[in-house]
């Protein structure tokens, strides 16, 4: 790494003996998730590791998963360095005091960059108190200078929305979503919005809304960023026995060009008679080509477009425990499948919290390239055990 000569930290030496170039090259050879504790060191070290040039000499060789377990505004998220096994807390979001329990926003990252989307959340000023609200909130965190920065409110509150960021472009797609909260098993609205946040310019812009109401959603961009999709998800709702609320899910995925244009739909993605599976799923980047995989249960299935059938990939080869469930993320290419190490009650959990000792997780990995599998266990920081199935999980590289 040459050192840049207009960088303050360049001027101070930052290795006695060494010139500041090798030096800062020994330096970006630490893991990120080490920077923190390298940034107390003295003066010049953290004027280097936060400047912009430093954090670009990374050359993304630093693969971090992201965990959110509750509300980020009121517990710090941490990214977690599966290769050195150590985690780094991120600051919590900015608070704001009249809303809580924000849950279901999308986490995406966009080049040097993590954006927080959206939500469900109760708000103190509405009426009832006790309803969710979507929220159409927008923080984007700067590992430059590692806080949070407000950008622009999307133009529709949302939550549990399709998402996908379109790099080339520096746009991020949002589409449906709505106010269902995590503490509530069904019902909230939805919505046909679709909207492409423009980086540069921070500002939102409108595009056509999908065919159908749907939230749940998961989106994504195909045919080498030329189209978004928004699969899966629930639309309309039926009641059984006139009281308890269903979800109908959605059977298909509808397709748009990522500059808007009219929608075209994809037919049905199971065959008749087969089950309708509504598991987590997430996105793998194959040489610019999208490679679809779901976690259902136990099971994962791999989406093949050519025939618009989910098809069975794998097993998860350790059951996650009794009670508990799994987190699903994709990190450099895997599949990485979380959980806790043993059974945790979240009943006990929220009522004698201080009580707790920190869990340990359990994180199994699957390589869809070489089909085989590894695992990793990991001492949580939190101070608590966390709801997977909750939390929001997401990654990023720098």
């Amino acid at each position: 790494m040459k050192c840049d000569s207009g960088d303050p930290s360049c001027s101070a030496t930052l290795i006695p003996g060494l010139p500041n170039d090798v030096a800062a090259w020994i330096l970006s050879k630490v893991p990120y998730s080490h920077h923190g504790r390298l940034k107390v060191t003295c003066r010049s070290w953290r004027l280097l590791l936060s400047s912009k040039s430093f954090l670009a000499s990374l050359n993304n060789r630093n693969h971090l998963l992201c965990i959110f377990p509750q509300d980020p505004s009121i517990a710090s998220p941490f990214l977690f360095d599966p290769h050195a096994l150590a985690w780094c807390p991120l600051p919590p979001m900015p608070c704001n005091p009249h809303v809580y329990g924000l849950c279901n926003f999308a986490a995406v990252p966009l080049g040097p960059h993590l954006y927080v989307l959206g939500g469900s959340l109760f708000d103190t000023r509405s009426f009832p108190i006790d309803r969710p609200s979507p929220s159409a909130s927008a923080f984007r965190f700067n590992f430059h200078d590692f806080s949070w920065e407000p950008r622009a409110p999307m133009l529709s509150p949302r939550g549990s929305f399709a998402c996908a960021a379109v790099p080339s472009r520096g746009h991020i797609l949002v589409a449906g979503g709505g106010s269902r909260h995590t503490m509530f098993g069904a019902a909230g609205s939805r919505i046909r919005s679709v909207e492409r946040y423009e980086v540069g310019r921070d500002r939102w812009v409108a595009m056509d809304p999908l065919p159908g109401f749907r939230a749940g959603c998961v989106g994504f961009v195909g045919r080498e960023g030329r189209e978004f999709w928004v699969m899966g998800g629930y639309g309309a709702s039926r009641t059984i026995s006139g009281v308890f609320p269903v979800d109908e899910y959605y059977r298909d995925a509808v397709v748009t060009g990522v500059e808007g244009g009219a929608w075209r739909e994809v037919g049905d993605m199971w065959g008749d008679g087969e089950r309708v599976r509504v598991g987590k799923i997430v996105v793998v980047d194959e040489n610019g080509c999208p490679a679809l995989f779901m976690l259902d249960g136990n099971e994962i299935l791999r989406y093949d477009m050519s025939s618009n059938r989910w098809l069975y990939e794998s097993r998860v080869p350790r059951k996650a425990p009794y009670n508990s469930s799994f987190g699903f993320v994709v990190l450099d290419g895997e599949l990485y499948v979380v959980t806790h190490l043993c059974v945790v009650y979240f009943t006990e959990t929220r009522r004698s919290r201080h009580q707790k000792r920190p869990g340990t997780l359990f994180i199994q990995i699957y390589d869809p390239k070489k089909k085989t599998w590894r695992s990793l266990v990991a001492k949580s920081p939190f101070n608590y055990p966390i709801d997977i199935n909750s939390a929001v999980l997401s990654s990023i590289c720098l």
